[in-house]
């Protein structure tokens, strides 16, 4: 994941900063959520954007909640124009990710800015100064705060709102990104499929073919047995994605405490494991796509004191129609057996028999084209790119 030997011959001119503007570190309560809120006010009119729980986005960012923070260094950076707050950005120190791809990259990520070069460029100086005292000499990003949850800047398809979990932000982020100097590292996919579409014959004949002949079964997650099977789901997860770029595990406390936010929306019939002889392989997870009822809650459970916000969100989960398959692992040994085509055949046909119109499959690295011909062979169509940006310190 290092960054290419020698940096492109032309730096473009960086624009000039705004000089009005002051982007200092996030010190005090009020500031923090400052930051929380900021995006509340950047997106208003935009029907597109799903503003999340205030109460979840402070957690995330809070040493004490987020187990991200047990080895790993975050600083948050506002930047204002006399009381109005016009940008933010997080500068991240990711050791683990170091250590793992031996390389002296940090992170930028919760990038929001105006539509005004001159402060993308002091929010992302900023990062990058801090990240450079660390003895880091590389930034890349947005990262929120690693791949395992949501990274990249939305690129190509602004006319539908994002997925669970997924970055949403306006065209001119891109535009901003680069005027700063940051090109592109690598692109993230995401695809379109109907619970209706008919998968093709023979990707069905094979795939049944290679069900019988491989002794394999697939069944739903038991949540009964709920810590055994995140045990089982996690080691499988870190073998099946330990290659892939950009990559850090998961912490036993991280995995742990993905998992309990997950259980609250997720249907145990669309979560998959594939099992051979009894060894789980593989597994899948879809959820469904949470998106469509925080749109309605507004980023609040409670307005004036009063549940609102979450009689609303409890009243649109019930209209929920489409999901995502956010994550499909196979074990090292176990892959170009069919595993794929299996999970996404069974859930394709659970989907559509609970009732779902279809959804979201991402996200996919751009150069994975096993991977992204699988999805198109079952009748996946690209719909919307990611970005991850890179520039050396």
């Amino acid at each position: 994941m290092a960054l290419p030997a020698e940096p492109p011959a032309a730096q473009p001119s960086l624009p000039p900063l705004a000089p009005d503007v002051l982007v200092t570190p996030v010190r005090d309560a009020a500031s923090r959520m400052a930051f929380v809120r900021l995006p509340a006010s950047l997106y208003a009119g935009d029907p597109n954007w799903v503003p999340p729980l205030e109460m979840e986005r402070k957690d995330f960012i809070d040493p004490k909640k987020n187990p991200f923070f047990e080895y790993g260094e975050v600083e948050l950076f506002l930047a204002r124009r006399g009381a109005e707050v016009v940008g933010r950005i997080a500068a991240i120190r990711n050791p683990r990710h170091q250590e793992i791809h031996g390389t002296k990259e940090g992170f930028f990520g919760l990038f929001e800015c105006v539509n005004e070069p001159g402060v993308a460029r002091m929010l992302l100086d900023a990062a990058g100064a801090w990240l450079k005292e660390r003895g880091l000499n590389a930034m890349l990003g947005p990262a929120n705060f690693s791949s395992n949850q949501d990274w990249g800047l939305l690129v190509e398809g602004y006319d539908t709102p994002p997925a669970i979990m997924m970055p949403y932000n306006p065209p001119y982020y891109a535009t901003l990104l680069e005027s700063c100097g940051l090109v592109k590292a690598k692109d993230l996919f995401a695809f379109e499929l109907s619970a209706s579409a008919e998968p093709p014959e023979k990707v069905v004949r094979i795939a049944e073919k290679m069900r019988q002949r491989e002794g394999i079964t697939v069944r739903a997650v038991n949540l009964k047995d709920f810590p055994n099977e995140v045990e089982r789901i996690r080691d499988i997860y870190n073998s099946a994605w330990e290659k892939n770029w950009g990559f850090v595990p998961f912490t036993d406390r991280e995995f742990d405490h993905l998992a309990k936010e997950m259980k609250v929306i997720v249907r145990p019939e669309l979560v998959l494991i594939a099992e051979v002889k009894g060894e789980p392989v593989a597994f899948s997870m879809t959820l469904p796509d949470a998106n469509q009822a925080l749109k309605a809650a507004n980023g609040r459970l409670t307005t004036f004191g009063l549940p609102i916000g979450l009689v609303k969100l409890a009243l649109a989960s019930r209209r929920i129609d489409r999901l995502r398959l956010i994550t499909l692992g196979i074990k090292e040994g176990y892959r170009r057996r069919g595993l794929d085509a299996i999970l996404y055949l069974d859930t394709l046909r659970t989907a559509h028999q609970l009732g779902y119109s279809g959804g979201e499959i991402s996200w996919t690295l751009e150069d994975n084209h096993l991977v992204n011909r699988a999805i198109e062979s079952m009748g996946g169509k690209r719909s919307k790119a990611y970005r991850i940006y890179q520039r050396p310190l």
